[in-house]
């Protein structure tokens, strides 16, 4: 049976507070292994501490959104360098601005001053090559692949129904004809 974009088993793009936590996630984790990665590089920590603050969650899901509303709108019109350069324009953009409202309540996390060409502490150039290519990396990888994915609503799994239809179970792991509580790797009792 073809599943049509009418019915309501049908996917569905998933919406914009999902993609939010996924770009959310996305960040916090690429963050921590940024610094564990500097931890390790410019102190030869083999413990690989990496670093982050919960406020990265909100700064980096709202960034890669606003980045993926401009991949959306300038896809077709400039090659991929220049998307990547107002990419990394804005995050500039954006971390100066979340950094500088956090600095008012003395909550900044991050603080640049040690670096040759920071301006306020709160950006600086030497992060011009990271961040561009941080923006390459969510524009091909994580917006692109985000932007296909999709959720069902319906049947737990959003292929029980299917599965059933076709004659039971596909060779999948789930018991085959019987119905149960189980979710697929664990043997259920």
């Amino acid at each position: 049976m073809m599943v049509t974009s009418g019915s309501p088993e049908a996917p569905v793009p998933l919406t914009a507070l999902s993609r939010w936590y996924l770009y959310a996630i996305h960040g916090y984790f690429c963050e921590v292994m940024f610094t564990a990665a500097w931890e390790f590089v410019v102190n030869y920590n083999w413990k690989f501490p990496g670093v982050t603050s919960v406020w990265a969650l909100f700064i980096y899901g709202t960034c890669i959104l606003i980045v993926e509303w401009m991949y959306l709108r300038l896809r077709s019109r400039c090659p991929v360098l220049l998307r990547c350069v107002i990419y990394t324009l804005w995050t500039y953009l954006w971390e100066f601005g979340t950094g500088f409202l956090l600095r008012q309540f003395n909550a900044c996390p991050w603080d640049y001053s040690q670096f040759r060409y920071n301006f306020m502490g709160l950006i600086t150039a030497e992060y011009a090559v990271p961040w561009f290519c941080a923006s390459f990396i969510v524009e091909r990888l994580v917006i692109r692949k985000t932007l296909r994915l999709r959720s069902h609503e319906g049947p737990e799994d959003g292929w029980a129904r299917h599965r059933s239809e076709a004659g039971g179970g596909g060779g999948g792991r789930r018991s085959r004809g019987v119905r149960n509580e189980a979710n697929g790797y664990l043997k259920g009792e």
